[in-house]
């Protein structure tokens, strides 16, 4: 339990610091150009769009080693027509995923899903405002398409904010979930934080394996949600 609040402790602390002005920008290239190019090459294909920070963008690894990219080879092995698209943005909190959602969705996508809050918690920002963008960024994902499937990444933090603060924070993904009827993953770092040989040599991003194991955690809630979509359109 020490070394996993630890470890807590340290992933928040990165998660937040580790990627400059410079990587952040870089990220954001990566991820507009995804969104616009990628999903272009696939017009046929229903849209996945992985809406998140470092971890869904796979921060010290190459892009095909993020939990994404590891999502569509087991879409593709299925032979799903599902394209998956990687929004994710070292850094980000949910303000600011609320403030650049609108030019990620300028395409049609199909399933959302966010993964936001981390960064919050590492700033001591007011849990109250964390929900709200959380809840505005569903309702604006909602608004664009009635129809989509969305995926909540649930996360928490350590207890450096007090007890109350850290049961509240661990408390908000679920809650929301079940208050908008949306798909929860209870822990996306599940079987990976705190375990040193699936994270990287700062001890807290995942190794290649470590985004095995979250593409595992993502994969149990996500497969059903495609085999129950690929039902409805045959």
């Amino acid at each position: 339990m020490r070394s996993f609040t630890l470890f807590l402790s340290l992933f928040m602390f990165l998660i937040f610091t580790s990627c400059g002005d410079t990587a952040k920008k870089e990220e954001k290239d990566t991820a507009e150009e995804a969104t616009n190019s990628d999903v272009a090459a696939e017009e046929d294909n229903k849209v996945i769009l992985f809406f998140g920070d470092s971890l869904t963008a796979g921060y010290g690894l190459e892009q095909g080693e993020a939990f994404p990219a590891i999502i569509q080879q087991k879409i593709d092995s299925l032979g799903l027509s599902y394209q998956v698209v990687n929004a994710g943005l070292s850094g980000e909190t949910t303000s600011g995923g609320k403030n650049r959602i609108d030019w990620v969705l300028k395409q049609n996508v199909d399933v959302f899903i966010l993964e936001l809050g981390a960064n919050d918690g590492l700033r001591g920002i007011q849990l109250s405002e964390t929900r709200t963008n959380l809840q505005e960024i569903i309702d604006f994902v909602r608004g664009k398409n009635p129809d989509i499937e969305i995926i909540l990444a649930g996360m928490q933090i350590p207890p450096n904010m007090g007890q109350d603060y850290t049961t509240e924070f661990r408390n908000i993904f679920p809650e929301l979930a079940k208050k908008n009827n949306v798909h929860l993953i209870p822990f996306l770092l599940e079987g990976v934080a705190g375990d040193p040989e699936l994270n990287q040599q700062d001890g807290i991003h995942p190794t290649a394996e470590g985004q095995e194991i979250l593409a595992e955690n993502v994969w149990d809630v996500l497969k059903p949600v495609l085999t129950e979509e690929m039902q409805k359109a045959e």
